[in-house]
Order: C-alpha cells, then sequence, then structure tokens
C-alpha cells in the first residue's frame, strides 16, 4: 500500500507588482499570479489559454497575431489590439507608446512569472484603465541548457533553445524561440522569432541587471469574416483581404539596465533607463500603413523599510517619436511624425499597525502630451498638439489576516486611459481637442483561503467599475476610424479562484492537482447617446458574461504527466443595439508527456496533445459593431481553430 506524503501543500507566492515584495496573502488588494509552470500550457503558443487561467480576464484571439485583452469588462471595444491595460517586463514598459499593449508577443517558454493587477486600482504604473500586466523572466540558479523542437497541425512547428548561467554573484539567462504555421485558414501564414535574455550581478551594495528582447514577425491578416462565410466556410479568409496577400511585419527591440543601490538598511534605490525601437509595415486592402517608433525612458523607484511600515517614491518619464505614413496604389496620401511625452510621478505608504494588518494609501500624477507635425503638404498642414491636464489616480488599500489561513481586503482605487491617435483625429485629418480621457474609479473586496496545511487555496473577489467618458472607438468607413467620448459604464462582477492539492503519493496513483476559476459580470452602459440611439442600461459588447476554466495536472508516476484544459465562454453581444450575440462555446484540450533521464546526456521530455479535441465550431474574437460596406454582411466572426494536434521533445542538460 502506497503512503502518501507528510502535507499535501502549494507553494506561497510573493509578488511585487505593487512594487513591494510581500507575500500575495498580505497584498492590500486583488492580484493575480502565475508561474512559470502554469505560463506553458497546452501547446504553448496561445497567451490566450495562459491569461484565461486567471478570473477576470478574457482574451479575444482570432489568430497568432490578432488579439484583444479584456480585463473586468474594460477594452472590449477596441478594434484589433488591446489599449486599456500597460505591460511590463522586469520593471520596464512595453506598452507601445501609443497605448497599444501586446504582450502576447513574448514567447511563453522565455516568462518566469507574471502578475496581473485588475482594473484601475493601481496607482503606480499610469494609465492603465483595464490593469496591468508584469512579466519578469526567470532567474538563472544554475548551469544549463534546454532545447525543444515541436510540430503540429497546419504546419506549425516551434523550436526554442534557452541557457542560464550561474556564478558567484553573476546570473545569466537568455531564451531564443522561432514559431511557424501555415495556419488553418486561408491567407493566414505566420512567423515570429524572439530574443529575450536578462542578467544579473549582484554585489553586497548595490546589483546590476538587463533586459534585452527581440521580436522579428510576419503575419498574414485573414481578418473576420460575415455569418454567411462563418456557417459555411470558417477557413477562408475575407475576400478582400485574400485578393491583396494583406500582412503585417515588424521589428521591436527594447533594452534596459537597473541600477539597484542599497543605501542603508532601511533605504533602497532602484534606478531603470530603457530604449525603444520599433519598425512596422501593414499591407491593407484600402491602403498601405508603413509606421515607427524610437524612443525610451527612465524610471525610478525609492523605497523606504521600517519596523511596522513601508514607504516609496518614484517617476516614469517616457519619450516617443512615432512616425507614420500611408499610401494608395503607390501613391503617398499621409505622412507623420508625433512626439509623445509621459510622466508619472507616483507614491505609496503600506502601514502594519499590527501584525494581522496591512493598509495602504497612494496616488500618482500623470501628464502627458501630443505633438503632431504634418510632413504632408498636399492636404494642408493638419499639425497640432494636444496638452492633456495632469490627472491624480488615488488609491486606498486594506488587508486583515487574522491568522495564516484566512485573509480579509478591500480597495478603491482611480484609473484613466487617454486617447490613442488613431480615436484622436477627426476624419478629416484633424485633432479632435474635445476629447478627454476616459476615466473610472473601482470598488473591489476579496477573501482568501489557505486551509488544509495549504492543500486548499481559495480566493474569492467581487468589484465594481465605474467609467466615465467612455471612449468609443467608431468606424466611419474601412479605413477611417475615430473616437467620442460617449457617456457612463457600469461594470460588476464576481471572480473565484480555487486550486486544490487532491493526493499526493510517493507511487500510484501519484499526484492530482487542479486549478478552476469562475467569473460572472454584468457590464453596462449607463448613459450612452450615439448620434440620437439610447443605449442606456444595454449590455456592453465583446464581453462574456460567464467564464468558467479548469486545468486538471495528474502525475501518476514522476516519468508521466497528464494535463487536461476546460474552457466554457458564455454568450456576448456583438453589437451596442443587442440585437446580436455570438454563440457560448466549450473547448477541451488534453496533453500527455513522459520524462526520463539518460545517463551523461541529461533528461528527455517526450510529449503529445490535442486542442478542441470536439472540434467545436466558435469565435474566440468578434468584431464589436461591425459595419457592412456595400452590399456586404457586416465581418463580426473571427472563426476559431479547430481540432489540432501537436507532439515534441524537450532536452535538457
Amino acid at each position: 500500500m502506497t503512503q502518501p506524503d507528510s502535507i499535501i501543500s502549494l507553494r506561497e507566492v510573493v509578488v511585487n507588482a505593487y512594487q513591494i515584495n510581500t507575500r500575495q496573502r498580505q497584498v492590500p488588494g486583488s492580484i493575480s499570479v502565475l508561474s512559470a509552470e502554469e505560463i506553458v500550457t497546452a501547446d504553448g503558443n496561445n497567451f490566450a489559454g495562459t491569461l484565461h487561467t486567471l478570473p477576470g480576464i478574457y482574451m479575444h484571439s482570432g489568430n497568432y497575431s490578432t488579439s484583444r485583452i479584456v480585463i473586468r469588462g474594460v477594452g472590449s471595444r477596441t478594434p484589433y489590439n488591446t489599449n486599456r491595460i500597460k505591460a511590463y517586463l522586469n520593471d520596464i514598459p512595453i506598452t507601445s507608446s501609443d497605448g497599444i499593449s501586446t504582450p502576447e508577443d513574448i514567447e511563453l517558454t522565455g516568462i518566469g512569472r507574471m502578475e496581473v493587477i485588475k482594473g484601475p486600482a493601481s496607482a503606480l504604473y499610469g494609465s492603465g484603465l483595464g490593469g496591468n500586466i508584469n512579466i519578469y523572466t526567470p532567474e538563472a540558479e544554475s548551469n544549463k541548457v534546454e532545447t525543444l523542437l515541436q510540430y503540429g497541425s497546419f504546419q506549425t512547428m516551434k523550436t526554442a533553445a534557452a541557457g542560464s548561467y550561474h556564478r558567484e554573484n553573476l546570473h545569466i539567462g537568455g531564451n531564443l524561440s522561432h514559431l511557424q504555421s501555415d495556419g488553418f485558414r486561408e491567407n493566414n501564414r505566420y512567423r515570429r522569432t524572439v530574443l529575450l535574455s536578462s542578467g544579473k550581478w549582484q554585489h553586497q551594495a548595490y546589483s546590476l541587471e538587463y533586459t534585452l528582447m527581440w521580436i522579428d514577425l510576419f503575419a498574414q491578416l485573414p481578418s473576420s469574416v460575415g455569418k454567411t462565410l462563418y456557417e459555411s466556410d470558417p477557413h477562408a479568409a475575407a475576400v478582400n483581404w485574400k485578393a491583396v496577400e494583406g500582412y503585417k511585419k515588424y521589428q521591436r527591440a527594447i533594452a534596459g539596465v537597473t541600477l539597484t543601490n542599497r543605501i542603508s538598511e532601511k533605504w533602497n534605490n532602484r534606478l531603470t533607463l530603457f530604449g525603444r525601437w520599433a519598425d512596422s509595415y501593414e499591407r491593407r486592402p484600402f491602403n498601405n500603413l508603413d509606421d515607427g517608433t524610437s524612443g525610451g525612458g527612465i524610471r525610478n523607484r525609492l523605497t523606504y523599510h521600517a519596523s511596522n511600515w513601508d514607504a516609496l517614491i518614484g517617476f516614469e518619464w517616457v519619450n516617443d517619436t512615432y512616425r507614420w505614413q500611408m499610401d494608395l496604389k503607390d501613391e503617398l496620401i499621409n505622412r507623420n511624425k508625433e512626439t509623445r511625452n509621459h510622466s508619472n510621478l507616483f507614491g505609496m505608504v503600506y502601514w502594519q499597525p499590527a501584525p494581522t494588518w496591512n493598509i495602504s494609501l497612494g496616488g500618482a500624477l500623470n501628464k502627458v502630451y501630443y505633438r503632431l507635425i504634418d510632413q504632408f503638404s498636399e492636404d494642408g498642414d493638419q499639425s497640432g498638439k494636444r496638452d492633456f491636464p495632469a490627472i491624480f489616480s488615488p488609491r486606498f488599500g486594506v488587508n486583515y489576516a487574522p491568522s495564516r489561513s484566512l485573509a480579509f481586503y478591500a480597495s478603491v482605487g482611480h484609473g484613466f486611459s487617454l486617447p490613442s491617435p488613431e480615436e484622436t483625429l477627426l476624419p478629416e485629418g484633424d485633432i479632435n481637442r474635445e476629447l478627454r480621457p476616459e476615466q473610472g474609479v473601482q470598488y473591489e473586496a476579496g477573501v482568501r483561503l489557505n486551509l488544509f496545511d495549504d492543500a486548499t487555496q481559495l480566493e474569492a473577489t467581487v468589484y465594481r467599475i465605474n467609467l466615465t467618458d467612455l471612449l468609443v472607438t467608431k468606424r466611419l468607413a474601412e479605413d477611417i476610424f475615430t473616437g467620442i467620448n460617449a457617456g457612463r459604464t457600469r461594470h460588476t462582477g464576481i471572480e473565484l479562484m480555487l486550486k486544490q492539492g487532491i493526493f499526493r503519493f510517493r507511487d500510484f496513483p501519484g499526484r492530482l492537482y487542479i486549478n478552476v476559476n469562475y467569473t460572472w459580470s454584468r457590464n453596462r452602459f449607463i448613459d450612452f447617446n450615439d448620434n440620437g440611439e439610447i443605449y442606456n442600461k444595454n449590455e456592453l459588447p465583446g464581453i462574456p458574461s460567464h467564464i468558467a476554466q479548469a486545468a486538471i495536472q495528474w502525475q501518476p508516476s514522476p516519468q508521466f504527466r497528464l494535463d487536461v484544459q476546460c474552457q466554457y465562454v458564455g454568450e456576448q453581444y456583438m453589437n451596442d443595439a443587442n440585437s446580436l450575440k455570438n454563440d457560448d462555446y466549450l473547448l477541451v484540450g488534453l496533453r500527455t508527456s513522459y520524462h526520463f533521464p539518460v545517463p551523461k546526456a541529461g533528461t528527455f521530455e517526450l510529449f503529445a496533445g490535442t486542442n478542441n479535441i470536439t472540434n467545436t465550431r466558435y469565435s474566440p474574437m468578434i468584431t464589436v459593431n461591425a459595419v457592412a460596406f456595400g452590399n456586404a454582411e457586416p465581418r463580426y466572426y473571427y472563426p476559431g481553430m479547430p481540432r489540432h494536434y501537436y507532439a515534441g521533445i524537450k532536452w535538457a542538460f
């Protein structure tokens, strides 16, 4: 008879997304954390599958290169990207100067930890009305080399090589990966190469760190389709995008250096200098876009630690120059250059009046300035500037933990999102000086439980977000967008998360763990007048009211492991009038792996899996308020990937 280990415990998590390293159960607010093992799920190619293991988050994913992240219902109306969150890599802002975040570009195998702050509750990170995604590279704790070779359906192939070097005070690690696929739709080829490296040199009084990321991407764009094609031929691309073989390609680079000084036993300073560069081109049916960004900035954080309180003060300054031009049939139709300055002064105090209490109070003062230079004189000079008023975002949070197994928390915080340059421009090309930043206040309360010697981790959160000056991107023509302030919305929800260790035996049946989360939300217009159409009390489109995710991990022996992933996404409206719905769907995936050591040659892992086992037809991304042009149907649907298989081998030495 096999005997279980004496303790079936889950690892206690230490986080630093609130700028002070502390145990997750003591954080005065909601925060979700994923370890490296939890990040790489299924085939490891889909960032959405990783984010969906966290409650309160839904990622529209049309394909590897077209996605939109929605956190607590914020950000659902952005047409083809994410612009209501702020993303960081090792404390370096990777959100572009126009507010676009693409954390999904980072290869999942190169991520050591991910922390997500949800909603307008983080005064420490500037404009991120939907929240923040903080990504950290793994720390090099030993000398090792790892390689990966994977192949799957639709000629999908991934290769990766990673290594780390550790000697005394020096830690260096890196990951180089390449992913390519023909895709399951027409005009859907994809190719991405990512280099991600970081290192640290540690001294008793100071440390020096570096981060380097380089991305080279080419992706054809099948775009969205109408209902007829979605139901009859989901493999088809949109006719106009197929005709021109539309695609986008870009190269991006981010580099940063961080100096951390231990000034005294109580004072520490962390200074980060970083630079960013991007060059992009997109071929489209209506015109072609050639754009790029160059710039950089500085982020500094000074912290003070005492016996029963901590404090920090810091600032972040980012300056980018964004240039873009468009042409149609090889004829230039505009050329522009825009300089963007974003300054953020932030501070926070944490007070522990007793060991069971942690109270935080802080805020941030943000100032943003745009200057547009029109370099195309044929249509008149449309140069101008936008100097937005300074915005103050306060935050208050409290955590009460009467025991190691129980904690209560509550917080209230303010956040904002600025109009993107595309939203700021009027159809004639002029700057809309009346457009105001979108602002919101979030109220949340929750409870954390660690039961049965930490075998059970349970968290429940309720929240409400009140948004004002809602920014709505309106599509006036196939190639013309503009933004308007359209009123107020209210986002209410309940989030549940359970991590459970079922059993852990030394021999068969081995170990069994589950990770389950559920989100219920109601997201409504409170005051929304769109050119005379009143949508008060309607549901916001593009947000499922019910989302559930379950991951089961069973390891019957030290060598063999079985992972099962299940995701349910409820119905969601597709337009403001609430007259059309996208159907709910259930996806099931399975992955098996077998580890075996080879003397003097390292450890090998053979793995294989299937995604969408039931071959469900579904649309994981929709175009909100799609517009019909001519006699064509409105193109609401991005068809989801059908059943597909993958297999591969890993080697570690």
